[in-house]
């Protein structure tokens, strides 16, 4: 009984070079997210602006589109290994400028938007093409218990990162914690360094307008895949208030950056426990009606967030310190936000993963680390505008966006796929695009 309930760690076991990259991908996503919740507190520490924090993720947005397309198409021409390699030295390099800028007291917002779009761009080449690579190193059986793993990496830096980021700027400043993620991130090479040569299998395609095109012929041709990619933006966009998370931490529950971290962190939680437990979630074979139903229940839990925080805005506060109570409640609705979105990934890993051949995968998880990666940018925008716009409302307006946008959520997606009967029919043992 436990072994059908608790995580599936075989490709771990049986696979020692997947069992590097994912522990190099553990330690350097942590220093990842050091960094991440060190320039949103920077940047709203230099601004004092919800918009200003917002625009850093929506800053990056059309290069993280560029890059991860193009990337796409790399991972489909050169040695999957070496274009890896090469992106993730981009990220080290320009984290390493930033801890650098940091030290000297250099760091303006301009270098904060700048340095964090070049971070963006090419940690989107280096996800899709780890995300093409991983089928080839665990076997397609095992595809399903390598995308629950990947949701505990996600888990554990998500969860560990933002809180300790919040922590290390708290008591030690921004120079010491971009510092860390340089270190941190060198564990991200072992793994790749360690790696065979992975050419794409199959007929390859020169980079360029012709192999994108190709890969777009290949979309229109799969329904089932193009609509997990409009499912996931939509929940990302309507459903992802972290821009909102410095000004909640700091004007609407109390606390500052210690707040900030947990609010994040909350979120990991969800997505560790449910990776933890996917045993069960990993051997569901309707993936269309579990994306589904776990989008739907990220809707719920958003907008359950939402309502949290119109308590938090309303309700009298005695001004003595934190809200821990409201707190608590927060963290637990973006605990089922995380929860629901990890199980969301994973079934829209693994159909990606299964059912798409070799030959095109790197571009089209290219496509699906824009669409992971740009959503949220998106979410960015859509919070941080509306919040500024109902700014003079009680709490500055905080709360309309993740109420607004997990109703939007539940509405859209029950619309999307009650067309869609193909896609709630989906079965993992007999794949269909």
């Amino acid at each position: 009984m436990t072994s059908r309930v608790l995580l599936d760690l075989r490709p771990l076991t049986q696979s020692p070079a997947f069992a590097r990259l994912w522990v190099g991908s553990t330690l350097g996503g942590l220093g990842g997210q050091l960094t991440l919740t060190a320039v949103m507190l920077h940047m709203y520490h230099l601004t004092g602006s919800t918009f200003a924090v917002s625009m850093i993720a929506v800053a990056g947005l059309l290069p993280l589109i560029a890059a991860g397309l193009y990337g796409g198409m790399l991972a489909d021409w050169f040695d999957r290994r070496a274009v890896a390699l090469v992106s993730a030295s981009a990220t080290w390099l320009s984290t390493a400028l930033l801890a650098v800028l940091a030290w000297t007291g250099a760091v303006d917002a301009a270098w904060l938007y700048a340095l964090s779009i070049v971070n963006a761009a090419a940690n989107s080449i280096v996800s899709a093409t780890k995300m093409a690579i991983t089928p080839r190193l665990v076997g397609a059986a095992l595809i399903p218990a390598a995308a629950a793993l990947n949701g505990i990496t996600v888990g554990l830096m998500v969860m560990v990162g933002p809180a300790l980021g919040g922590l290390l700027v708290a008591l030690f400043g921004y120079p010491v914690t971009y510092t860390l993620d340089v270190i941190l991130m060198l564990s991200l090479f072992l793994g790749l360094w360690t790696l065979p040569r992975l050419r794409p299998e199959g007929a390859a395609v020169r980079p360029g307008l012709s192999a994108l095109a190709d890969g777009w012929r290949f979309l229109r041709r799969a329904p089932n895949i193009r609509l997990q990619f409009v499912l996931d933006i939509v929940a990302m966009t309507f459903g992802n208030p972290l821009a909102l998370f410095p000004a909640i931490g700091a004007v609407v529950l109390g606390g500052g950056e210690i707040t900030t971290g947990l609010l994040v962190a909350a979120n990991a939680v969800g997505a560790f426990a449910s990776s933890l437990f996917s045993g069960r979630i990993s051997s569901y074979r309707r993936h269309g009606r579990g994306i589904e139903l776990a989008i739907r229940a990220f809707g719920i839990a958003t907008t359950a967030f939402g309502l949290v925080l119109v308590a938090a805005a309303f309700l009298p506060d005695d001004g003595a310190g934190p809200r821990v109570g409201l707190i608590a409640l927060a963290m637990l609705c973006l605990a089922a936000t995380g929860a629901a979105d990890n199980i969301s990934s994973i079934y829209r890993q693994t159909m990606l993963q299964q059912a798409v051949p070799d030959a095109i995968r790197g571009r089209l998880q290219g496509v699906f680390i824009v669409v992971v990666t740009g959503g949220p940018r998106l979410g960015a925008l859509y919070a941080g505008g509306l919040a500024t716009l109902a700014a003079a409302a009680p709490g500055g307006g905080t709360w309309l966006p993740p109420l607004l946008g997990g109703m939007l959520v539940i509405a859209i997606t029950t619309a999307l796929v009650r067309r869609a009967p193909r896609f709630r029919a989906y079965d993992a043992a007999a794949p269909v695009l």
